[in-house]
């Protein structure tokens, strides 16, 4: 399954959330479906989309938090997990694209490549909700079950070491976050 595929089925329901995405291909994915000022595409912080994610989710507790991870990234700060789910924020869903490659990087190969289970680590670090998909379909119904649930979820979708053909957007880095922290603060009056 195609990283790009699981995102476009998901992209309608991203539109009242906070949505949080790692560097490169995922940035890119997301924002080449569409930018929207709820977005925050984490660029230069390989490993800490799940933590930012956290850090939105614990100081706005009412408001749906997303985060798009890549198993590079989180196998680059694994605390994370453990982090999460001692605080288990009730509307965080972690989504992990694991295509067992460093791809944004070049394509090396990650630890899951040679049998690192993902989601045997969220389970063991107390992760209340942890799926593996392996088709646009189950990753739809997962990360639409999670959204509607109230509970922490982490969600390995296995997708193939596939990126765009670039990772140049046309917004700004630094534009983008003002942007969502303007966002955000419009969020206070709601």
């Amino acid at each position: 399954m195609l990283r790009l595929d699981c995102l476009q089925s998901v992209y309608s329901e991203l539109e009242n959330c906070l949505v949080v995405t790692i560097m490169g291909a995922v940035a890119a994915e997301l924002h080449s479906l569409g930018h929207r000022p709820n977005f925050f595409y984490l660029q230069h912080a390989m490993g800490l989309a799940s933590s930012t994610g956290l850090g939105l989710a614990l100081c706005l507790p009412n408001q749906r938090v997303i985060v798009f991870d890549g198993d590079g990234s989180l196998l680059m700060n694994l605390g994370s997990l453990s982090t999460m789910a001692r605080y288990r924020p009730r509307k965080l869903v972690h989504v992990v694209f694991d295509n067992e490659s460093l791809l944004s990087v070049g394509g090396f190969p990650t630890a899951t490549s040679t049998g690192t289970d993902l989601e045997g680590i969220a389970r063991a670090a107390g992760i209340p909700r942890v799926t593996t998909v392996r088709s646009v379909e189950s990753f739809k119904a997962a990360v639409t079950e999670a959204m509607q649930g109230s509970e922490l979820t982490t969600i390995i979708a296995k997708v193939e070491a596939q990126g765009p053909a670039a990772y140049v957007t046309d917004l700004s880095l630094l534009e983008n976050r003002f942007q969502f922290r303007r966002h955000i603060q419009s969020l206070k009056g709601r």
